[in-house]
């Protein structure tokens, strides 16, 4: 049976989630590449606390918020980032046997994408037929249905964008979500993928940065070896240079 959920929004936080997220220090070269776009760093995190510590949650509860986070993250396969959205799923009070489910939800409803069909013209070349999703029964006994309904929507949301309806807002009224909460949920589905594409580059550039000193001396070693002009293309693997090895 669903739990009632708390009715308040997550203590104000001041650690910038994305640096976390990437593992960014103060001070390092990620820092310094961020802060040129100070603006858009602050936004960024602004957004985030908009969307998951506002002043005036309303009906849309902190523990609701961070299940639909970790739900939606869960579903673009960023394991990482998925866990930091459970555990302050579990931070917030959310009911013992909610991660549970949410990890079952995840792995029933995960899939590639994008699915679905454009209006007929041109672009119906790239109509896609792929899964649609529904919370399984026994799991939204436990998440309840507005919960449920959610995930159904948010599934819609990240693997079938083409096929957003009228009749699929309904469904999220109909579970007992209010426009304005509709809306908010949209904004977490946009957010998050925004999120997990930043997330996803900076981790890029993070591992370039400690693969670089082992990639160059590897160069060196080589060219001291056969001489300057023999070497015309290189294909590095990365999983290679992350090991520390390589530099020896």
């Amino acid at each position: 049976m669903a739990v009632e959920p708390r009715r308040h929004g997550e203590a104000r936080m001041d650690t910038d989630v994305i640096d976390k997220l990437v593992g960014i220090k103060p001070g390092s070269q990620l820092d310094a590449i961020r802060n040129r776009r100070r603006a858009a760093r602050e936004q960024a995190q602004a957004s985030y606390r908009a969307l998951f510590a506002p002043e005036s949650p309303g009906e849309f509860t902190a523990t609701e918020r961070f299940a639909v986070a970790t739900f939606i993250t869960g579903l673009h396969s960023d394991a990482r980032t998925s866990a930091f959205y459970a555990e302050r799923l579990t931070a917030v009070g959310a009911p013992a046997d909610w991660p549970h489910t949410i990890e079952l939800a995840i792995a029933a409803a995960k899939g590639q994408g994008p699915y679905g069909s454009y209006p007929a013209g041109p672009l119906s070349r790239e109509d896609t037929a792929g899964p649609t999703h529904h919370v399984a029964a026994e799991n939204s006994l436990v998440l309840g249905r507005r919960l449920a309904a959610a995930f159904d929507h948010m599934h819609l949301l990240v693997f079938h964008p083409r096929d957003a309806a009228p009749a699929a807002l309904q469904a999220l009224l109909d579970a007992g979500w209010s426009t304005t909460d509709v809306v908010t949920l949209s904004q977490i589905a946009a957010f998050l993928s925004f999120q997990i594409r930043v997330v996803a580059g900076l981790r890029v550039l993070r591992a370039d940065q400690a693969e670089a000193p082992a990639l160059w001396q590897l160069l060196e070693k080589f060219i001291g070896a056969v001489g300057p002009g023999v070497l015309k293309v290189l294909i590095v693997d990365r999983g290679f240079m992350t090991e520390r090895r390589s530099a020896t």
